[in-house]
């Protein structure tokens, strides 16, 4: 094991205890798993949410062999209290990771690279280590594990007896999720080798093949409940570090001939498929606890068998009964349930269920101009107003080299335009801040804006908010360069940042992440200066509608509105001038929607024009005042 990981501080809320869990949710799953990869590599402090806990009866009764501490809420460091916990802060109290999965994620690669002999805790992160990497603003199954799921069993365990008769619906989805056709990398091999054994299996059941019957010809139905056990010996095997047997991997020629479409589909043996992976590890305690509770209501379980089977084949994986041991989790032993009839849980339908119909109709055929002179006959059009500060720009030769965005390795023709796109932001930033203020950059990427203005304005707080480990590392990296005394870095999606601040600035926020930013500055009443991006990215999602604005709603449909969005992407350089001219105009319109939905919230706002506009082909930024 290596002796060099330093030491970093993990911060979770405490609310209270019931029976074998820590309440919130969030702080028994992060518990969990430090139990499960055997992680003594943080300072692990519990907040509670009153004064008044116990804390030699949290240490000795609740957390195993775990070392825990109690930190009052006003202890925390500054950082930590602009955001949600969990959360997990470095030595030097500048770098925080707030939000369960990008904690827990931290955890696992911490924990692999402290031991690289513990490959199967690295295998949590599943294929290309992607698990629950997408952040929960955007991806429906992050936000049902992360967020939906925990929310939901804490509210049927606080619910009255009355109120919780009813299975939530969040565990409904998850259910009828786990009785998905598995999608995974090869499955194409694994589907004929599950064919294979399926044959196989109905030929040793049969007496005998009747005259003029050949293999191929004769076929058994096999009970739907029996899952064949092709899954679960390529996902144990993984798990127990062994290769499946050559029995299994060799096909017969006439099952290599068989089309894909006709190949069996893949059943799932845990929550992503057929693999072990944290996502398993963060639904365990949730689920654990639904279903503590729901016996003792003596609930009937027949609308959950897959989640039932879910249940008890966790518990079968090396480390997970230690684990919930550790953490006083006395796992339930479950009887095989039957599947429910698909129609029993189509009635319950989710928010989730209704977007993605919304946005499988917001595929067109056909150009802007019908919306366009849609919208100019009831006198809206794109209108782009004055630069605040055309002539501004920044002395980029004065400025030490790790201020430069060419120092983040771009070609020169990139940096250039880099550095103009900068000028435009920072200009608009500068003729707002004052002394003291705080400043926010959003989906900083490799930190361009923020170490510009932390740089710039010393006075000035500046706090870097990026979902994307690597590129915040690279932008702490240049901050310890210029030695930078007035800057934080936060790795968190944008929903778990809660801070205080005054300016939000944001360089080609992606899609809806625009929209985002924006609703983060109207509730903190801060002003905002953002260039947005990826206009064919938006789309409805459970927090935000398009169109945005009162005026445009009652013009447009919300297709109507997509199509708006998928043109203003059209301004590539290479593209006609006139189609790019359209481009523009389709993005004028968008972001006029975004301003006016704003001033809907007493904002001031201006959309204009980066100069030169040949610094980008998203050079759209919006200027909003409280």
């Amino acid at each position: 094991m290596k002796d060099s990981v330093a030491e970093e501080h993990l911060y979770l809320d405490f609310s209270h205890q019931c029976r074998d869990g820590i309440f919130p949710l969030h702080t028994s799953i992060s518990l969990f798993l430090l139990s499960y990869c055997d992680c003594k590599l943080f300072k692990v402090f519990l907040v509670p949410a009153g004064e008044d806990v116990d804390d030699q009866f949290m240490t000795n009764n609740l957390l195993g062999d775990l070392e825990v501490r109690l930190l009052s809420r006003c202890q925390l460091p500054v950082v930590v209290q602009s955001c949600c916990l969990p959360a997990v802060v470095g030595k030097d109290g500048k770098f925080c990771r707030a939000g369960l999965a990008v904690v827990l994620r931290h955890i696992i690669q911490k924990t692999y690279e402290a031991d690289p002999s513990k490959k199967d805790v690295l295998e949590l992160l599943g294929f290309k280590k992607t698990c629950l990497k997408a952040c929960a603003e955007v991806s429906q199954w992050t936000r049902l594990c992360e967020i939906s799921i925990p929310l939901a069993v804490e509210e049927f365990l606080t619910a009255s007896p009355e109120c919780c008769q009813t299975i939530p619906a969040d565990i409904l989805q998850l259910e009828r999720k786990l009785g998905e056709p598995v999608r995974v990398h090869n499955d194409d091999k694994i589907r004929r080798q599950k064919l294979q054994q399926q044959k196989a299996g109905a030929k040793a059941q049969m007496p005998g093949l009747g005259k003029g019957e050949t293999e191929e010809e004769k076929t058994v139905e096999m009970p739907e409940h029996q899952l064949p056990s092709l899954e679960l010996s390529i996902a144990f095997s993984k798990l127990l570090v062994q290769e499946v047997s050559d029995a299994v991997n060799r096909e017969a020629s006439h099952i290599r001939r068989i089309k894909t479409a006709d190949l069996p589909l893949l059943d799932h043996v845990f929550a992503e498929g057929l693999y072990f992976t944290l996502t398993d590890i963060v639904l365990l305690p949730c689920i654990h606890q639904f279903l503590v509770s729901s016996k003792k209501q003596g609930k009937n379980l027949v609308n959950l068998p897959l989640l039932s089977r879910w249940y008890r084949r966790v518990q079968q994986v090396p480390g997970v009964k230690k684990a919930a041991g550790k953490c006083n989790m006395e796992l339930l032993q479950l009887p095989e349930l039957m599947p429910a009839p698909e129609e029993q849980l189509q009635d319950f339908s989710s928010v989730s269920d209704e977007l993605e119909e919304e946005n499988e109709d917001s595929h067109f055929i056909g150009g802007p101009r019908p919306t366009v002179s849609k919208l100019m006959e009831n006198g809206i059009e794109a209108k782009f107003s004055p630069h605040p500060c055309p002539n501004w720009a920044i002395d980029w030769t004065n400025l030490p080299s790790a201020v430069n965005p060419g120092e983040g390795k771009m070609s020169t023709d990139r940096a250039l335009r880099k550095q103009q796109q900068l000028n435009n932001l920072v200009a608009a930033v500068t003729k707002l801040a004052k002394p003291g203020d705080v400043i926010v950059d959003f989906c900083s990427g490799g930190g361009h804006v923020g170490i510009v203005l932390a740089h710039m304005m010393p006075s000035c707080q500046v706090v870097l908010i990026e979902n994307k480990e690597l590129s915040l590392i690279r932008a702490k990296d240049r901050s310890d360069q210029l030695g930078l005394k007035n800057i934080w870095f936060l790795q968190a999606n944008l929903d778990y940042f809660n801070g205080t601040f005054n300016i939000g600035v944001a360089l080609h926020a992606c899609g809806v992440a625009t929209d985002m930013v924006i609703e983060h500055c109207i509730k903190a009443r801060a002003a905002f200066v953002i260039s947005p991006c990826c206009y064919g990215f938006i789309q409805n999602t459970v927090k935000f509608r398009y169109p945005r604005s009162h005026q445009f709603k009652e013009i447009l449909s919300y297709k109507e509105h997509m199509i708006l969005c998928r043109f203003a992407d059209q301004t590539a350089l290479q593209l006609p001038p006139e189609r790019r001219q359209t481009g523009k105009q389709c993005m004028g319109l968008v972001d006029l929607d975004r301003a006016w939905a704003a001033e809907e919230q007493n904002f001031s706002v201006q959309v204009t024009s980066m100069e030169p506009e040949s610094c980008s082909p998203k050079n759209n930024m919006l200027v909003g005042i409280p």
